[in-house]
């Protein structure tokens, strides 16, 4: 049973990589966008007015993005609460580096002495 439940959070932490580096992939490609239309315009010697709607939409794709991005953080966070309720608390996925607060709060509390 706990090789079964590895196996499909082997699965699952794959899925979440993927969707996370898609979502990253996504912000940064159109933030690219949003950054070069305007300096391009320039070059060409348009008024501000060309492609303001485009920079426009492009801004709000951003901030969609970044919404996204925040969603599939949550859901990190959540499949790591599922992770320890099935009994996998001590199996660690990805291999990047967690925020400090969030390692820190992983650590269990022990006992000192005084």
């Amino acid at each position: 049973m706990l090789k079964q439940r590895r196996m499909i959070a082997d699965q699952v932490a794959a899925s979440l990589f993927e969707a996370e580096a898609a979502i990253d992939a996504a912000l940064a490609k159109t933030a690219g966008l949003a950054g070069v239309m305007p300096g391009l315009r320039a070059d060409a010697g348009l008024s501000a007015l060309i492609g303001q709607n485009a920079v426009e939409r492009a801004s709000e794709a951003i901030a969609l993005l970044a919404q996204a991005r925040r969603a599939i953080c949550e859901t990190h966070k959540e499949l790591d609460v599922a992770k320890t309720q099935i009994g996998l608390g001590a199996v660690m996925y990805g291999g990047v580096e967690k925020p400090p607060q969030a390692a820190a709060l992983a650590r269990p509390l022990r006992a000192v002495a005084s």
